[in-house]
């Protein structure tokens, strides 16, 4: 897999009002700072429906007779359909001619306030794309990105043929980046199927279809191949940071598109639309969530409404971002870890005796350098109950605990 650059990527925030930040001289005052950044203290390893999310240098890209495509299910679950390796397909016409009805416009909806008239009122805050993948008797529902419903007190859908319709959250995942909503199944015509984003290899055709710029281009269809697959690109979120697993593709995808599909030769949804490269001389740098990531997060968000995941309930910071004099005793052989900034007093953390201020090092017995290595080791190597070994430095001295997991739902 490959990694780009870190260190090259700025911050931008789609949707949410930047806010100010003072830098203080004390410790106490500077993990207060990086605490709160975290967005409700301990969200840092749980996961909440709201994010910032992304640095700069990675550009959010969110600003007749019934046709169902066939999202295939079993049960109340929606499955990958199998995608055949045949280079044969349908013309790109004919692709988006089945396709296109089932893209449709999000509006995210914020309230805010009059100074003057000192009253508030509901207005447009930002647009990107979503999907629809799934419809019952009742209701059909819609996958977009979470960064494009952030901070949403109303979410509007502006369907195929322009009508607008109001929409539910029924739940968002900031480290994915994914969030379904619900409208009334009378408004889903078509309905997309997933495919199987496992089988893609780079220079096979795909095809974007989203919002660009809001809802005058809505439906916009670019052309491209899969430039690489399995690329992870490394993002901050207000669940912390994470290395987000994406298929790169050269097909122009623009903000707006955020949400929208990525669709291979045989009209199925391989991806979904997320991010962009968006710097000065820089052309055909687009990025989409893995189908086969999209599924199991959309399906836990149906059936739950939220993503269950392991939780310490604490907050954290790697050591790369505090300056050296706020970690000085450290000994001179440890050149990484993650500074806890917040203990949750209700959390498994607490009852373990961790405290604000202490050095994770590593967790059992995998040595951690940055905050993000630590939640990738929690949410893909460990379980709910799981008891886990931390070794952590408090006041320059290397003591160990345990720490039994518990679930974030419950938590949150």
């Amino acid at each position: 897999m490959d990694d780009l650059n870190k260190n090259e990527i700025q911050v931008v925030e789609q949707s949410a009002a930047p806010k100010d930040k003072k830098p203080k001289s004390k410790l106490k005052g500077f993990l207060s700072m990086v605490a709160a950044g975290a967005v409700g203290s301990v969200l840092t390893m749980t996961v909440i429906p709201q994010t910032d999310f992304f640095h700069d240098y990675y550009q959010p890209v969110a600003e007749g007779s019934e046709n169902v495509a066939g999202a295939a299910t079993q049960g109340n679950e929606v499955n990958i359909m199998p995608t055949s390796t045949n280079n044969s397909s349908a013309s790109v016409a004919d692709i988006v001619d089945q396709t296109a009805s089932a893209i449709v416009g999000i509006i995210n909806r914020q309230q805010q306030n009059n100074p003057f008239s000192r009253t508030s009122e509901v207005v447009e805050s930002g647009s990107g794309s979503g999907v629809i993948f799934k419809k019952t008797d009742d209701v059909a529902y819609i996958v977009t990105n979470n960064h494009v419903i952030e901070g949403a007190s109303e979410i509007e859908v502006s369907l195929h043929n322009g009508e607008k319709v109001t929409a539910q959250l029924i739940g968002a995942d900031a480290l994915t980046d994914l969030a379904v909503l619900k409208i009334d199944a009378k408004y889903a015509d078509n309905v997309l199927s997933f495919g199987d984003s496992s089988t893609l290899r780079a220079g096979d055709q795909v095809l974007a279809i989203g919002n660009p710029l809001g809802l005058e281009f809505s439906r916009t269809v670019t052309q491209g191949i899969v430039s690489a697959v399995d690329r992870n690109i490394a993002v901050s979120t207000s669940a912390g940071e994470w290395e987000l697993n994406v298929i790169q593709t050269d097909a122009a995808i623009n903000p707006g598109n955020s949400g929208g599909a990525l669709i291979n030769s045989q009209g199925q949804v391989i991806g979904i639309n997320s991010l962009k490269i968006s710097e000065s001389g820089v052309e055909g740098l687009g990025f989409a969530i893995p189908s086969n990531d999209v599924v199991p997060i959309v399906n836990e968000i149906i059936e739950s409404g939220k993503i269950s995941r392991p939780y310490m309930g604490v907050s954290l910071a790697s050591l790369n971002e505090i300056p050296p004099a706020y970690y000085q005793n450290l000994p001179d052989d440890v050149t990484g870890g993650v500074m806890v900034t917040y203990v949750d007093p209700n959390s498994a953390a607490a009852e373990a005796g961790i405290k604000a201020q202490d050095i994770i090092v590593s967790i059992n017995e995998q040595k951690v350098e940055t905050a993000s290595e630590l939640r990738k080791y929690l949410y893909t190597e460990a379980k709910i109950g799981d008891e886990v070994k931390l070794e952590i430095y408090r006041e320059g001295k290397l003591i160990k605990e345990k720490i039994t997991l518990s679930n974030n739902i419950q938590a949150s």
